[in-house]
């Protein structure tokens, strides 16, 4: 098995994984430098690095690897000891270094607007793959969005083709409420990182409440970032781009918990949309 292969297929399927690279041994060890070993985020691997307990403490150290997005050098003492006696009959020191597999993030953009121009450019140079959605193809086009890695005329294709993952981010900012609500309420029914949706608390409240109309329960809107983007005092398109693309980064990185933003569906409205 090629373990570089499996690492495309995991990055194509939008899975995690940790790949652990032996990088220096001394002494005598039952394996060689550059053995690999790819743990997946199910637990299944692929190659080895030896076996016995020390492969056993990779694959543990390989799953926080993962939740951390970070990498970590891990040094073994093999003289003998007790800890690393089964299957590692052997002596020397075992370095080898953990590193997160991670797919590219891909931000879908609903919307074809000036904030979404901006938000594009924005979250592109941060690292986001970017998909652009508008049922106006004078919106939505390559010569507005040169860096999209996909772009949908319709609403409808678009829900029947993206497939979102953990590593799928979708923000929210049609040209109206009622595109808006559409999209939510297709949104809130798949499993992506994130959803965000551009709007004043109030139209928030409004499009939460006419989708319970609709059957659509108010624990679905929990995890759903409204307003969208960070509070900086936004006021142009470009600023508006930086908040939601901030907001982004911080869900990518666990830098920021931001569920207690989000508008409640069952939160008092203002007397004049009750």
């Amino acid at each position: 098995m090629d373990i570089f292969e499996e690492v495309i297929k995991l990055r194509r399927e939008g899975k995690r994984g940790a790949l652990a690279t032996i990088v220096h041994t001394n002494g005598s060890i039952p394996s060689y430098e550059s053995s690999r070993m790819l743990v997946r985020e199910d637990g299944s691997i692929a190659g080895t690095i030896g076996g016995g307990c020390v492969e056993a403490e990779v694959w543990a150290a390989a799953k926080e690897v993962m939740h951390a997005e970070a990498p970590r050098k891990m040094t073994f003492n093999l003289n003998n000891e007790a800890n690393y006696d089964n299957g590692l009959i052997c002596g020397g020191t075992l370095e080898i270094f953990v590193e997160p597999i991670l797919p590219q993030p891909v931000l879908y953009i609903f919307g074809g607007g000036h904030v979404s121009i901006a938000l594009a450019h924005a979250a592109h140079t941060a690292g986001f793959a970017i998909g652009v959605i508008d049922d106006r193809e004078s919106f939505a086009n390559r010569d507005r969005f040169p860096m999209a890695l996909a772009i949908y005329t319709s609403f409808e294709e678009a829900f029947e083709k993206i497939k979102p993952t953990a590593s799928t981010y979708m923000v929210i900012v049609t040209r109206g409420h009622k595109d808006d609500m559409r999209v939510l309420g297709w949104a809130v029914g798949t499993s992506p990182r994130y959803i965000g949706m551009i709007g004043s608390k109030r139209k928030v409240l409004s499009v939460y409440r006419a989708l319970e109309k609709d059957g659509i329960a108010p624990e679905k809107f929990t995890g759903v970032h409204a307003p969208v983007g960070l509070d900086i005092g936004a006021l142009t398109p470009e600023e508006i781009a930086i908040s939601i693309a901030a907001e982004l980064i911080a869900v990518r990185r666990g830098a920021l918990n931001l569920a207690h933003k989000s508008v409640k569906a069952d939160q008092a409205a203002p007397a004049s949309i009750r």
